[in-house]
């Protein structure tokens, strides 16, 4: 077992966090990762309402007893969700985790700690992150440029910003993107982080609500099969390389502009690829880390084999690397 000051601060067994995805951070998902002894996130937008919202969270309880989470994720949008209404019915549920992410969270970080709720905050620079700790977060998620989703306009890669990092923030920080066994985790604390966060890996899990034939072609992607849409409207996100995410990079390149491109990247289409199983039906976020993808194992197993890797790692390869350097110096 591997403890550190994040599996302290939100009592979880693993240093291991399955972050928020919308269409994906369903009950079952979550439960399934709590379930593991990992840290679960039920994904707020997900659900069409705040009362959907409260009803999933329900649902979630119903099927584990250990610790899960909510994400909420504030975006810029012309017709913004009711973020305050999503918010109660959090607190309303008695969740004392949230992750949140997007843009100027501090309303919604102050009125979660007028509640007890530990608040982990998603960054994808250094001085996001400070910024974040400021405003009272309890934790940070970095997020290198290799992640799924929005990695930040930076473009530095987590190898960089993860102990640029840490070198600078003073709460508990979690790595995300590009996690996906027990190599990353040893890497991520080496780096100076207190665990990771993996949502493309944990999309790809037997619990995981999304269609079957969409997790095949995960395990079947290398990691050059992501593109990076939106580059030219300064609102990157890294999404899976199919038909549509080729025509949207094809159509910026000539000049296109958000309007142009919007019927093509509109979430119920990006929905339906999880529905259908039609990988080319739409766009959908998957991270560079789909290289190391390479079976659909249950969260259970999942979550015991990278912290057997992990253990291994230190007790054998680097325990002996330890151990013929102080023979070497013996000798």
């Amino acid at each position: 077992m591997l403890k550190t000051r994040f599996t302290e601060l939100v009592g979880v067994e693993h240093p291991i966090v399955q972050g928020g995805m919308q269409w994906v951070g369903r009950a079952e998902l979550v439960a399934a990762v709590a379930n593991a002894g990992a840290l679960g996130l039920i994904t707020a937008l997900t659900q069409p309402t705040p009362e959907d919202l409260t009803k999933e969270i329900a649902r979630c309880r119903s099927l584990t007893d250990k610790p899960f989470g909510v994400n909420l994720t504030i975006l810029p949008s012309i017709k913004p969700p009711p973020y305050a209404e999503y918010r109660q019915a959090i607190i309303e549920s008695g969740i004392k985790i949230v992750e949140t992410a997007g843009n100027k969270p501090q309303e919604h970080v102050t009125e979660f700690k007028k509640h007890g709720v530990i608040v982990l905050h998603k960054c994808t620079s250094v001085r996001h992150a400070l910024s974040a700790e400021r405003m009272g977060v309890d934790a940070i998620s970095i997020d290198g440029f290799e992640c799924a989703g929005h990695p930040g306009e930076d473009d530095t890669p987590g190898l960089i910003l993860i102990p640029a990092a840490a070198d600078k923030v003073k709460i508990p920080m979690i790595a995300s993107g590009g996690f996906a066994d027990g190599r990353g985790l040893i890497a991520a604390l080496a780096l100076g982080a207190e665990g990771i966060n993996m949502g493309t890996r944990f999309m790809c899990t037997k619990e995981s609500p999304i269609h079957q034939l969409v997790k095949e072609r995960i395990v079947a992607n290398d990691e050059r099969e992501t593109e990076l849409i939106f580059r030219t409207m300064r609102n990157t996100s890294r999404v899976a390389k199919n038909a549509i995410s080729t025509q949207v990079v094809a159509m910026e390149k000539a000049g296109a502009k958000f309007e142009d491109v919007r019927e093509l990247v509109a979430g119920a289409r990006g929905k339906m690829v999880y529905a259908s199983g039609d990988a080319d039906e739409g766009i959908w976020s998957a991270g560079q880390v789909q290289g190391l993808i390479h079976d659909i194992p249950t969260c259970a197993e999942l979550v015991s084999r990278i912290m057997r890797e992990a253990e291994a790692i230190i007790q054998t390869r680097l325990e002996g690397m330890m151990s013929g350097a102080r023979r070497q110096a013996a000798e």
